[in-house]
């Protein structure tokens, strides 16, 4: 429930104007309000997404928090399931705090990374089964599960507030793998907002 033309009608109502289709005037006008900072009118839509991803891309993704909403499937009340986050992108850290760079490992190191990863969800998951059936709670039994641990959860926010986390999670200084969610939900805004998001571009993706 996101458009340009919610946009346009935000800025407009101060002036009583409602407009149906969106002209040239329109698109010069999202422009300028993205130049300005004329936040608010950028407001007015509204995106839902349903996320899957393991437990330490949703500690970062829920820092965002103006503007954004958020409904976990919760591990207190409903079994977790056997999936686990197995990266094919494995890299060692170069440099220092606030300066860091990523680089690949070799395929060595990278296999033997990824199998212990693998091995150490199965083993949490076995433990975290042998626990439940002794009765113990699934939300203190979940407690020996790892952060590759895929959830489940509902996303909601605002086009405002959608490109100030891809302005931040959609960029070469986030973690890889919450940037490809940024990137993945960054294509709905183009998608469905591709005025706002060519103006976003332009404004050298800084949000209003």
């Amino acid at each position: 429930m996101a458009s340009d033309l919610s946009v346009v009608n935000g800025a407009r109502v101060s002036f009583a104007r409602h407009k149906t289709e969106m002209d040239e005037s329109d698109e010069g006008l999202i422009r300028f309000l993205m130049r300005e900072k004329h936040g608010s009118p950028f407001e007015h839509g509204y995106f839902r997404f349903l996320v899957k991803a393991p437990l330490f891309v949703v500690r970062e993704h829920h820092r965002h928090r103006a503007g954004h909403s958020y409904n976990e499937w919760s591990g207190r009340y409903s079994k977790m399931e056997p999936e686990f986050y197995v990266p094919e992108n494995v890299r060692t850290q170069v440099g220092k705090p606030g300066a860091y760079s990523f680089e690949p490992v070799d395929d060595e190191t990278r296999e033997a990374t990824r199998r212990e990863i693998e091995d150490n969800a199965r083993r949490a998951f076995q433990a975290y089964e042998r626990l439940l059936e002794r009765g113990v709670a699934k939300e203190v039994a979940r407690a020996v599960l790892p952060l590759s641990t895929y959830t489940k959860y509902y996303w909601s926010c605002n086009p405002r507030s959608l490109m100030h986390f891809c302005s931040l999670r959609n960029h070469e200084a986030a973690q890889f793998e919450i940037r490809q969610y940024a990137a993945a939900a960054e294509k709905f805004l183009e998608r469905l907002m591709p005025i706002t998001h060519a103006a976003f571009v332009a404004n050298d993706r800084v949000a209003p």
